[in-house]
């Protein structure tokens, strides 16, 4: 379904569900809008049509290109000491459903195959403590009665799955955020505010954990190029935390918005803080963001386009002190005891390198009215599915 209102919200499918429901698009949308009351489609965050502060990195780096056959609707990606790893969304063929270790020159080196049959798995973290996590999110009908986590500790040969449950019905999400005490965030991809949900406690293996709503995030309205125009950047695809837990950063097809933490409260700073954006313009998908190793830039990889095998981009940051984790991003899948005694040095962009292709970052105000109009939702939604529709073919 191009667009689901539920309850007040309005949510974006993902790449496969558009094509299923898209002889009921106009439909489904009317009676999405014609669900969400206008109070609340006014009720827009001012801060939402404000300039925000703007980061103006150089132009981005390619860092290497991704070209196993296996990794073409990349989703998920986080920075180790090595390498990265990586996961494909939703991928229907059984060698794609794989978590993916990847070395310094996106060579693979490693898969480590899921017990059971993942449902669309979208989103990585990495904990302070080297334990990874797997966000299996995605719902692009809205329709699942769980969603999961898998977590992959050190020295683990296959993760273990984690059940959760929403309060208020079914929702598509594909950021996960992990904090440094090692509690999982789900940031939904809603057109508007988006979100935030936490368990209400300790996560149980064999067993399903209810979440809880925590408060909701409204990125900026940005001008940034990007393929999917407006649409593009009003959902949230991906999210991080960084290796010293002071910033959070979430993302849009369009740009990156980063938080500063206090205190390890990641809910707090999305809810309450005020962003620094990156712009990430003319991304082909861009779904995936993560930190480097030492949190001085952000890196980011879109979906094989049109053949062409996707690439890793490094962002830098504005100037701040390189981290050192307390605990290295090391590859979870190695046992620490058996790890090298030195931590490789953080992913710079080799000295071979070249920037990556980039259009201007064409950034303006949106009028308000834009924003208050279930037309524009509609109109909104309708052309990213169609958009997204037309490059899976």
């Amino acid at each position: 379904m191009i667009l689901h209102g539920v309850a007040g919200r309005v949510e974006l499918a993902g790449r496969a569900g558009w094509a299923g429901w898209a002889g009921r698009a106009v439909l489904a949308g009317l009676a999405a809008v014609a669900a969400v009351p206008m109070p609340a489609l006014a009720e827009v965050p001012r801060a939402a049509l404000s300039a925000v502060p703007m980061a103006v990195p150089a132009a981005p780096v390619a860092v290497c290109t991704v070209k196993d056959k296996r990794l073409t609707e990349l989703s998920g990606l986080a920075a180790t000491a090595t390498g990265f790893v990586a996961v494909n969304d939703g991928a229907d063929e059984a060698s794609h459903r794989k978590i993916f270790y990847l070395d310094q020159k996106c060579r693979v080196v490693r898969a480590v195959s899921y017990p059971s049959r993942p449902r669309d798995t979208e989103d990585l973290g990495l904990a302070a403590d080297g334990t990874l996590w797997v966000a299996d999110i995605g719902d692009n009908g809205s329709t699942r009665e769980t969603v999961g986590l898998w977590r992959l500790t050190a020295g683990a040969k296959k993760p273990q799955l984690f059940r959760l449950t929403y309060p208020d019905g079914a929702h598509n999400a594909e950021a996960l955020l992990v904090t440094r005490a090692g509690t999982p965030i789900v940031v939904t991809k809603s057109i508007g505010a988006a979100s935030v949900y936490l368990p209400v406690g300790d996560l149980t293996a064999g067993g399903t954990t209810a979440l809880r709503a925590a408060g909701s995030v409204t990125v900026p309205v940005t001008g940034t190029s990007n393929p999917f125009g407006l649409p593009g950047r009003l959902v949230i695809t991906g999210g991080a935390v960084s290796p010293d837990g002071q910033h959070v950063v979430l993302r849009t097809y369009a740009d990156a918005f980063e938080y500063a933490v206090t205190g390890d409260d990641v809910v707090g700073a999305l809810t309450k803080g005020t962003p620094t954006r990156i712009a990430l313009p003319d991304e082909p998908q861009g779904e995936s963001i993560s930190y480097t190793v030492d949190g001085t830039a952000l890196l980011t990889v879109s979906e094989e386009e049109n053949g062409e095998p996707a690439e890793i981009r490094r962002y830098a940051l504005p100037a701040r002190p390189a981290v050192t984790p307390s605990s290295p991003a090391a590859d979870p899948a190695v046992d620490p005891a058996t790890a090298p005694a030195t931590q490789a040095a953080p992913q710079a962009a080799p000295s071979s390198a070249k920037p990556a292709p980039r259009a201007a970052a064409r950034d303006g105000g949106v009028p308000a009215g834009l924003l208050v109009t279930g037309g524009v939702l509609l109109l909104a939604a309708t052309a990213l599915g169609a958009l997204l529709v037309r490059r899976r073919r």
